[in-house]
């Protein structure tokens, strides 16, 4: 059985518990009030499949694949317009990134989506060496297409990539591997310490 089949097992008729239980400050969602301040706090609002506001009635709705489908919650910038702004002071910004990493973890993300794809190449970068090799992540964003898109995107950005290499913001050799922090291992069991603390967390919560 997967993740995704127990949780539906687990919490049926009951999104609005399931999203308490398992997302990040879910249990705030209860609290909106449909004011709309969020949607037109959000400067990216026009481009959201689904605000902030509509979300919320729609967990409250039990419109769960609806969800967690969705692109919408992976379009916050974290600018924290709608947190500022929030008469009940909700922490939408928490949510809708509580809510993306529960569709990813439940297999629901739209696998097509950019910033889904950026993250998860960002993380992977990041926990080989402890810091981002900016070439090599760079070099697979524009690569992802295939070999030919790769090379037209890196001939467009020349330019750019000469100047970050000028200013010492980009070096060649990184693409042998780079430096990593010093401590790499310690590192990765405070990040794994931090994981598990999390999951317990949810774990409790869904008790």
């Amino acid at each position: 059985m997967s993740l995704n089949t127990a949780m539906v097992e687990k919490y049926r008729n009951n999104f609005l518990k399931e999203v308490a239980g398992n997302v990040e400050e879910g249990d705030w969602v209860k609290m909106c009030m449909q004011c709309g301040v969020c949607a037109g706090s959000c400067p990216l609002g026009d481009a959201w499949e689904h605000t902030p506001q509509k979300l919320f009635m729609m967990i409250r709705a039990g419109k769960r694949d609806e969800v967690l489908t969705s692109d919408s919650m992976w379009m916050c910038t974290s600018c924290y317009n709608c947190i500022v702004r929030c008469p009940r002071e909700l922490p939408i910004t928490h949510i809708m990134h509580g809510l993306a990493t529960y569709a990813k973890k439940l297999g629901l993300a739209p696998k097509s989506n950019p910033t889904q794809w950026f993250s998860e190449t960002f993380w992977n970068n990041m926990m080989k060496k402890g810091r981002v090799n900016e070439l090599k992540l760079g070099l697979s964003l524009y690569f992802k297409d295939g070999f030919v898109s790769g090379i037209k995107e890196s001939i467009a950005h020349q330019k750019l990539g000469m100047n970050m290499m000028k200013a010492k913001r980009m070096a060649p050799m990184e693409i042998m591997g780079g430096h990593g922090v010093k401590d790499l291992s310690g590192l990765q069991k405070m990040i794994k310490k931090a994981q598990d603390i999390e999951a317990e967390r949810l774990e409790a919560n869904s008790k």
